[in-house]
């Protein structure tokens, strides 16, 4: 990576980078195809990457590869039947992580996180998850979806279960985000992109980038 001057940057220059446990967290929007890439780019800055997916994420990624370092929901309740003492898998993943990061962040999935739904493993996670650990969120929706006044209505939720509250309703998604990651020390939501869409719309919506994301990821955990 270049520094500001245009040489090489080394870990020696960013002695606050934190090497942690990071759980990705990817749901079922067409982005999910850049999980493989975030894993990488994870890994090899030395973190220990672990991802909960959804069933509908795994339409956009091959699962296999990435299977030792996987849960889905068939993985919850791997028995025939629970036994006691069996493990309780989002509570050992809400324990090992030191980050959540929930990459990409599909409309239904927000809508889930907003009012507490816990109908799998990832929202389970979040449903259990220690307050006190930072959480990076990347929405990823289609441009009608990201601009419909729920999803503003969900922000301003997930702000005030981090401390934020009382944001005005009438900002727009920008000036929302914004005043999220000013208020909200332990959440970051990244600020979706303008593009053409996988569908062929053309608007905001699309996932932040890979870089991006790993950026934010750090500047959390620093």
């Amino acid at each position: 990576m270049l520094s500001p001057t245009g040489g090489m940057m080394t870990d020696e220059m960013h002695p606050e980078r934190a090497v942690a446990n990071i759980l990705i967290g990817a749901t079922g929007s067409v982005a999910a195809v850049r999980v493989p890439v975030l894993f990488e780019q994870l890994s090899a800055r030395g973190h220990s990457v672990k991802i909960v997916a959804t069933d509908p994420a795994t339409y956009f990624f091959d699962p296999a590869p990435l299977r030792p370092h996987l849960t889905l929901d068939a993985d919850e309740w791997p028995g025939d039947r629970y036994t006691r003492g069996d493990e309780v898998r989002h509570i050992e993943l809400r324990r090992w992580a030191d980050l959540f990061a929930i990459v990409p962040l599909d409309a239904n999935t927000l809508a889930k996180l907003a009012v507490g739904l816990s109908d799998n493993c990832l929202t389970c996670v979040w449903r259990a998850w220690d307050w006190a650990k930072p959480v990076v969120l990347a929405p990823a929706m289609n441009t009608l979806m990201w601009e419909h006044p729920f999803t503003r209505k969900h922000l301003r939720s997930l702000a005030a279960d981090f401390g934020a509250a009382h944001i005005p309703a009438h900002f727009d998604a920008d000036t929302l985000i914004a005043q999220i990651n000013d208020r909200a020390k332990k959440l970051r939501i990244m600020t979706p992109i303008r593009k053409t869409l996988a569908c062929g719309d053309i608007g905001t919506g699309a996932m932040a980038e890979v870089p991006d994301v790993v950026a934010a990821v750090e500047a959390m955990l620093g």
